[in-house]
């Protein structure tokens, strides 16, 4: 009897040894709790975008010439209609010299001739008078009346070569404009082509060639970039967009849609995009923007206040979460999402607040119905 006991007891105890040997092992996870908080659904910009002036002008002169005298120099401020270049233009100069003193004569011309005209309309009139009581003959009369009305004529004549001479006066003055380079509106002078004595070449049609100024707004500013066409119709104008910007990397600036462009971009071997303009609100104290930055906007098109939510990498095939039980063993959870962006979806269904799910399911040997143990960081 003793014998058959202690066979039994070393075999319990070899079935007890195989059975902690064999068990599973628990895998070492990282957790996260399920909280709540805001939840947004946005869209972003699929390439880099860039921050824009809001006003910018690639000036060029009209004509080409020598340039005679140029007024600012790289990073001046300048007013709108301050004089930046100016073309060699004796030349012009001197014919609007001519056409101004053409239309002096012109004047002096028509004040002769309409003083004329109307010495010859009073004697007219006297000898209609001195007529009519047979003091002279009513054919002294008729050839002055005739002879006032042609010097009425003459003046008439007089005062359209007058305005014929102002009109050559204002084509000279334009001519002569056209080798005057002045500011459309008030900016910085963002870069300079050409110096004095250098020869500047207008920009023929189809031919790019370098502006004669580069002139743009340096305190207006707005954000530019392409979105994925599938977004395209779910963006509206005002809509709040959160820009984030690399040279400035711990700022986030608040702005809204100003444009969304009426085409999609369709370029070879590239994502069709629509262009989103937002315009930016107050930048903070010390940030000062430069056109041409890199910029990166989020387009926030609905969000959710203190609703239940989880990162939205924890997400397995897009609708499970794994869950730590009671027992301390992984299960598998279906849940229905709700709102979500690449940081955080929205629960709806399937978890409480204060449940945990593992956060690292990416690790080796995560998977349902195994046993855990609970890490203090991702990299336990």
């Amino acid at each position: 009897m003793k014998k058959w006991l202690v066979s039994l007891l070393i075999a319990l105890t070899l079935a007890a040894l195989f059975y902690y040997w064999s068990r599973p092992q628990p895998v070492t996870v990282t957790v996260t709790t399920v909280e709540r908080g805001l939840v947004e659904r946005t869209v972003a910009n699929t390439r880099a975008g860039t921050v824009k002036a809001c006003q910018r002008s690639r000036l060029a002169l009209s004509i080409g010439g020598r340039i005679d005298q140029l007024l600012v120099k790289e990073g001046d401020q300048v007013k709108a209609g301050q004089l930046l270049m100016v073309l060699w233009n004796e030349d012009r100069a001197a014919q609007l010299d001519v056409a101004k003193a053409s239309q002096l004569s012109a004047q002096r011309e028509r004040q002769s001739i309409c003083i004329a005209a109307q010495s010859d309309l009073r004697e007219a009139r006297r000898l209609t008078n001195l007529a009519k009581k047979n003091l002279v003959s009513e054919e002294s009369a008729d050839l002055a009346g005739s002879r006032a009305q042609a010097s009425a004529a003459s003046c008439e004549a007089a005062k359209a070569r007058e305005a014929q001479a102002a009109a050559t006066v204002s084509a000279a003055a334009a001519t002569l404009e056209q080798t005057f380079l002045r500011a459309p509106f008030d900016g910085a002078v963002a870069e300079v082509t050409g110096e004095v004595g250098e020869y500047a070449t207008p920009s023929p049609p189809g031919v790019m060639t370098p502006p004669a100024i580069d002139l743009l707004t340096d305190n207006c500013h707005y954000i530019s970039a392409p979105i994925d066409e599938v977004d395209a119709s779910d963006i509206a104008l005002g809509l709040p967009v959160r820009v984030t910007l690399d040279a400035f990397r711990d700022e986030i600036f608040p702005a809204s849609v100003r444009r969304i462009s009426p085409y999609i971009l369709d370029q070879e071997k590239q994502a069709r995009t629509v262009e989103v303009e937002a315009e930016l609100g107050a930048l903070p104290e010390g940030v000062h923007l430069l056109a041409g930055y890199s910029a990166d906007m989020e387009i926030i098109l609905d969000s959710a206040e203190n609703a239940l939510r989880i990162p939205s990498e924890l997400l397995v095939d897009d609708n499970f979460v794994l869950v730590v039980d009671e027992d301390g063993y992984l299960r598998r959870r279906a849940i229905r999402k709700g709102l979500g962006n690449w940081r955080y979806t929205e629960v709806r269904e399937g978890l409480e607040e204060g449940e945990q799910i593992v956060s690292n399911i990416g690790s080796a040997g995560v998977e349902e119905g195994a046993p855990v143990r609970i890490g203090t960081s991702a990299d336990d």
